[in-house]
């Protein structure tokens, strides 16, 4: 087992940045690719990013590239989501889940076996 939990979610204006952590206890954290999806009101939970378990290769779509990036600390077994330039449309819970698939950057929400709470980012215009 895995658990995990974010933090560092809250309220934003358009434009600014927001720097989310997830904490990972239980099996070792180097062992897992991570990822971050999040999930506005009434839609579908969508990928946003993920990292493989050296760090040495990320994935993202397009909708995020150059704003958001991805790193992790197996130190200190946590993963962060770095999000700058933030639109209202980044709104949602995000949330960090954890694959045994340690060498491929997921965007498969099938394939994380552990997940957690999530945190709230709210961006306003």
């Amino acid at each position: 087992q895995v658990q995990l939990v974010e933090s560092g979610g809250g309220l934003v204006q358009a434009g600014d940045s927001l720097r989310l952590s997830c904490a990972a206890s239980g099996r070792t954290f180097s062992g897992y690719s991570m990822g971050w999806f999040r999930q506005a009101p009434g839609k579908a939970r969508e990928f946003v990013i993920a990292i493989t378990s050296s760090g040495a290769r990320t994935s993202y779509p397009e909708s995020v590239k150059g704003r958001f990036a991805i790193s992790r600390d197996n130190a200190k077994d946590t993963v962060y989501l770095q999000m700058a330039n933030l639109k209202p449309e980044d709104t949602a819970v995000y949330y960090c889940a954890a694959t045994s698939r340690a060498y491929y950057p997921s965007s498969r929400l099938s394939e994380y076996e552990y997940w957690g709470q999530g945190t709230q980012v709210t961006v306003s215009s």
